[in-house]
């Protein structure tokens, strides 16, 4: 008799990871952060071959304050998975998973960019927004209003400025 999809995830996951209900009906666990890297790494050996989603949510005010996703692709098995795992705002890191799926350096460097969870090992540089930018856009303490661009992009072309006139 063939193993059913969830228990096939979670033989790959351990006893580290608490499923959770999704409103999508995808099969979905939370880990622990510090978990996180060994229980997607897991999951790849046991087939799933594409990560194709990192991303974020914000729950504030709670705490922790920030949800890291990983939605994981299995071709062979026709199956799909998400691994979620909590991020406390004062200590905004995980674990990059570019050493198993290098595509997901994309989506880590979202993150960063609009979030500011860093991923250990990954590249932590601003993809969207210029560098420099100290600001998060989908914080959801981010103004709706915005912040005064104008004044951020008067400054980095006097720089810009004074930097080619020195060549």
């Amino acid at each position: 008799m063939s193993a059913t999809s969830d228990e096939r995830i979670e033989a790959a996951l351990g006893q580290d990871a608490t499923a959770r209900e999704a409103r999508d009906g995808m099969a979905t666990y939370i880990v622990p952060r510090a978990a996180a890297h060994d229980a997607l790494s897991r999951l790849k050996g046991a087939g799933f071959e594409s990560v194709t989603l990192v991303t974020a949510i914000d729950r504030m005010p709670r705490e922790p304050r920030f949800e890291v996703y990983w939605q994981l692709l299995s071709l062979q098995h026709k199956l799909r998975v998400r691994v979620v795992a909590e991020v406390p705002e004062d200590d905004a890191h995980v674990a990059s998973v570019v050493d198993l799926w290098p595509g997901a350096g994309y989506g880590e460097r979202e993150c960063f960019d609009m979030f500011g969870i860093e991923f250990d090992g990954g590249s932590n540089q601003r993809l969207l927004m210029p560098d420099g930018y100290d600001h998060f856009p989908l914080r959801k303490d981010f103004p709706h209003q915005g912040i005064e661009p104008d004044r951020l992009y008067r400054e980095w072309e006097r720089e810009r400025r004074s930097e080619a006139g020195k060549s």
